[in-house]
């Protein structure tokens, strides 16, 4: 369950980030909200999540595929393009989530 309440605690903050853009620096309502809603829901959900999981794991795991989802809804909604070296670097999180989830022993206590 924890896994779960962490896609959706990634999902919830891609949100609030996605919506942060559109708040024009909190001058539009609606997304403002968004921007308080997703957040709120986003560490509540991940304080659940660190209840099982070690820290390090579940932010590296946050961390990696958010900016990936942040950068998907930035080409998306607002038309902005990675450049190479973006890309690249975002690969590099990838592959470090990877190895993380593949070869680490961490475990919470």
């Amino acid at each position: 369950m924890s896994y779960l309440y962490l896609a959706l605690a990634i999902v919830a903050e891609v949100v609030g980030t996605t919506a942060l853009k559109a708040s024009e620096g909190f001058t539009r309502l609606g997304p403002s909200v968004a921007v308080v809603v997703g957040y709120g829901l986003a560490f509540y959900l991940l304080a659940l999540v660190l209840r099982t999981v070690p820290v390090g794991i579940a932010y590296a795991i946050w961390a990696g595929l958010g900016i990936v989802l942040v950068t998907m809804a930035g080409v998306l909604l607002y038309g902005e393009k990675p450049d190479l070296p973006a890309l690249l670097g975002i690969a590099m999180i990838i592959g470090g989530v990877a190895v993380i989830q593949i070869f680490s022993t961490v475990s919470a206590h």
